[in-house]
């Protein structure tokens, strides 16, 4: 089988990774792909969402399977484009439809689809410029800290946490007219949930689902939590707290009503499902839907998966994944990303990256990296992935960290706390 994967990132090399290795697999071409993804396949000079070049890619090279990546392609319809044109028909397009993609494109579709299907989650009130004073009011009437959602899809920044009410007050305005453009003309204003998160996954055919390993992953830029946001700084997969007891609740609490409501409300759903949650002393609650795997929790938790992923979308495609099963590896992973000097404000690229070659007893995901001549060089804020087994986290941990000390480029940095607050589980 002939499968194209779409997207560029850390997220991409650890499915190229995994879907190279499956025995059902004739060719796999990555579009654009990275220096990394070019070890797994065929790398194509071509946009994620550029939907009339990937149609007649897949008709010229006899793709049998499309796999989706990252959430823009997914959110702007490319599962509806396959499905609108007659020679694209048939081709399986592993993700949801722009409908269902908006549990991730909707911060207000997502929490209004979880309180009609009594799916635990944060309180919240939606607000638009025509409202600000209403919003502000609200504001008023909450205790700190504040949170603040940018509606639609603001690449990992629009969610806001603030401690001053007059703070919280200046930043819905600012949003409200424009600081996010058009992702932040409608805001969630949302209840401050005290607790730990954890990343859980499975995949869908829209009617059954599997349960992928959970993660845990570490998004400010500080150790200790500290700093602005990022894209994520690395993960830990399994996370000790994410017990059977715990599991459980999240299964029938959270991924249950959400794939039936989906079917209730006729939502086409093929594809992977990211479930936020936040643990409150032993409960889960939804903080956010993803219509996609995350990053860099992909790059944990595709090295525990042991079955063929390829034979899972078959799955998918086919609507009897019920036929499926899944086997993960027992072993720990813990995932450390290298990231350039600056990121996530101003970083240069372009710099070359070396020793890559002498990491030994992890795997490395590119994932802002390209290939100039012979050199690899860096392409983003996040550069690189090193994921490592262990019999448990921290033993990983040390294994990903020692091969962190190999790899060098200029201004290097990665956080060196990874797991930091799961010491004790």
């Amino acid at each position: 089988m002939n499968i194209l994967l779409l997207g560029a990132g850390g997220r991409e090399h650890a499915l190229a990774w995994k879907i190279s290795q499956s025995p059902k697999l004739t060719r796999l071409f990555i579009a654009p792909g990275n220096a990394g993804t070019a070890l797994e396949g065929t790398n194509v000079d071509m946009a994620a969402d550029d939907f009339d070049s990937i149609g007649k890619f897949v008709l010229s090279n006899a793709i049998d399977m499309v796999v989706v990546g990252p959430e823009d392609p997914l959110v702007k319809g490319i599962v509806d484009y396959f499905l609108t044109y007659g020679a694209l028909q048939h081709i399986p397009v592993i993700g949801p439809s722009a409908l269902a993609a908006r549990l991730e494109g909707s911060k207000d579709f997502a929490k209004a689809f979880m309180m009609r299907h009594s799916i635990p989650t944060a309180a919240y009130t939606t607000v638009t410029a025509d409202t600000l004073q209403e919003g502000l009011q609200v504001l008023k009437s909450m205790k700190p800290p504040y949170v603040l959602k940018a509606d639609g899809l603001a690449a990992g920044k629009g969610v806001l946490i603030i401690q001053e009410l007059a703070e919280a007050q200046n930043e819905l305005a600012q949003m409200l007219d424009g600081k996010f453009g058009d992702a932040g003309k409608t805001v969630v204003i949302e209840e401050f949930l005290s607790g730990i998160e954890v990343s859980v996954f499975v995949v869908t055919d829209g009617k059954s689902y599997i349960l992928l390993p959970e993660a845990k992953d570490y998004k400010r830029i500080g150790e200790a939590d500290t700093g602005p946001n990022t894209g994520g700084m690395g993960a830990v997969s399994p996370v000790p707290f994410a017990d059977r007891a715990f599991m459980n609740k999240v299964e029938s609490r959270i991924i249950q009503p959400t794939i039936r409501g989906l079917q209730s409300e006729k939502i086409t759903y093929k594809g992977f499902i990211f479930f936020g949650l936040i643990n409150c002393q032993g409960d889960p609650y939804v903080i956010e839907y993803n219509a996609r795997l995350g990053d860099p929790e992909t790059e944990a938790i595709m090295p525990r998966i042991k079955s063929d992923i390829v034979d899972l979308f078959e799955g998918v495609a086919a609507g009897n994944l019920q036929s499926k099963s899944i086997a993960i590896d027992p072993r720990a992973v813990t995932t450390v990303m290298l990231v350039s000097g600056g990121y996530p404000g101003r970083y240069e690229k372009g710099t070359p990256v070396s020793g890559l070659h002498m990491v030994h007893g992890s795997m490395v995901f590119h994932a802002g990296t390209k290939q100039h001549g012979d050199t690899v060089v860096t392409n983003g804020g996040r550069v690189i992935a090193l994921s490592s087994y262990g019999a448990d986290f921290k033993e990983a941990r040390a294994l990903s960290f020692k091969n962190a000390g190999i790899v060098e480029f200029d201004n290097k940095y990665f956080r060196g706390d990874i797991g930091f607050d799961l010491a004790n589980s």
